[in-house]
């Protein structure tokens, strides 16, 4: 019998992409020595991280006379933005855990490789992961269920009884329903979209707890 897959969302949900973006940022307008406004401008235009790079950054030339070419500027916040990110060391525990269990356990993100990998690389997230699965690399993006098939081809594990933990209704719980997963939301901070998740929890290290505790529930009753 195959094992089970726990499928988890990057961004907002194994890390804090909006605080790691916001500590980038503020270390952008210090050494283009803009003020506090500038700041509060990139967040507030940032939108999650979904505007896209070129826009945002040709929109912050305009507004702040920025000379570099909006490609040069992109590719070096490709670079610049993963070595702001961090993640907390229980969340490494919590993964460890569900391994030690027995799950194969995957990264499914959508996003650009070469900034992806980088965060995942500098957090050490890739090594306490069975299989990174970054939509820009294998062409199709959540909620598209195929991109849960591949990983549990990958992985070696059946999707059946298995998990997807992410942030955001229309890719992560979407994706998840289409693939016949149970999801888990992690936080609200992009509203109350549908569909709604099989739990709603604050934090990523309550989602090991369900996982785990749902593992350990089914083992007793297959025992008897």
């Amino acid at each position: 019998m195959r094992p089970r897959l726990a499928c988890f969302d990057l961004d907002n949900t194994l890390i804090d992409r909006n605080g790691a973006f916001l500590r980038w940022a503020r270390w952008w307008v210090e050494i283009h020595e803009l003020d506090e406004s500038a700041l509060e401008w990139f967040v507030a235009h940032d939108n999650g991280g979904f505007r896209p790079r070129e826009e945002l950054f040709g929109m912050a030339r305009d507004v702040f006379g920025i000379a570099a070419p909006v490609d040069e500027l992109i590719a070096a916040y490709n670079e610049e933005h993963p070595l702001f990110t961090w993640v907390r060391p229980a969340v490494l525990d919590g993964l460890g855990s569900l391994r030690a269990a027995g799950w194969r356990v995957a990264v499914v993100t959508n996003g650009d490789p070469a900034q992806q990998d980088l965060k995942l690389e500098y957090t050490q997230l890739v090594k306490a992961v069975d299989y990174v699965c970054v939509s820009g690399a294998v062409g199709v993006r959540k909620p598209d269920p195929r991109i849960f098939e591949l990983t549990a081809e990958r992985t070696g594990a059946t999707l059946e009884g298995g998990w997807m933990v992410g942030d955001h209704p229309a890719y992560d719980i979407a994706g998840g329903i289409a693939a016949g997963l149970g999801t888990i939301r992690v936080g609200t901070h992009n509203g109350t979209g549908t569909p709604a998740a099989d739990h709603q929890v604050d934090s990523v290290l309550e989602a090991f707890e369900i996982i785990l505790d749902e593992h350990n529930t089914d083992h007793r009753c297959t025992a008897r």
